[in-house]
């Protein structure tokens, strides 16, 4: 009999993520190449630039959720985790929706713009929470992870 690890709301966005960014690897890798065959050069340039935005927007969510996944196991402190090396950047670049309606850019290309854009957004949103409640003396559970043991913010109390 098999036995099924209960999924979280952390896993399953770290699944979507690890999925989406995959599927842009892949997209990029491809259509780069065949574009430059169909395409001028301010096009592919165009092309280029979205490729960018979504590739930045996707290396700051799997920075966050790897980040999150190590402040809720414990390997690191919530410290670490407010740092600015862990912080999702709310820039104007991976906030902006410009491109995602452009019939001048492929459907697919478009289609990785519009779930990059909700991904990141769900993901600013969830790094508010987060922060609000380490600023509280809290640990973020949020129901996204089963069966560990969360640990308290005081330094006198030792890690479960």
């Amino acid at each position: 009999m098999a036995v099924t690890k209960a999924t979280t709301l952390l896993d399953r966005t770290f699944d979507e993520g690890m999925a989406l960014t995959m599927e842009v690897r892949n997209y990029i890798a491809y259509h780069e190449q065949a574009d430059k065959k169909r395409f001028d050069l301010p096009s592919c340039l165009h092309f280029g630039y979205h490729h960018t935005r979504i590739s930045a927007r996707l290396i700051q969510i799997m920075t966050w959720l790897l980040a999150m996944k190590a402040l809720l196991s414990g390997e690191i402190a919530p410290e670490q985790f407010i740092s600015p090396q862990y912080a999702i950047i709310d820039s104007e670049e991976c906030m902006s929706d410009k491109g995602e309606n452009d019939p001048s850019l492929p459907q697919g290309l478009r289609d990785l713009m519009l779930r990059s854009h909700a991904l990141y957004s769900r993901i600013l949103r969830l790094d508010d929470m987060v922060r609000a409640k380490l600023a509280a003396g809290e640990i973020p559970n949020f129901g996204m992870i089963a069966g560990v043991n969360l640990f308290p913010l005081d330094n006198k109390d030792a890690r479960a």
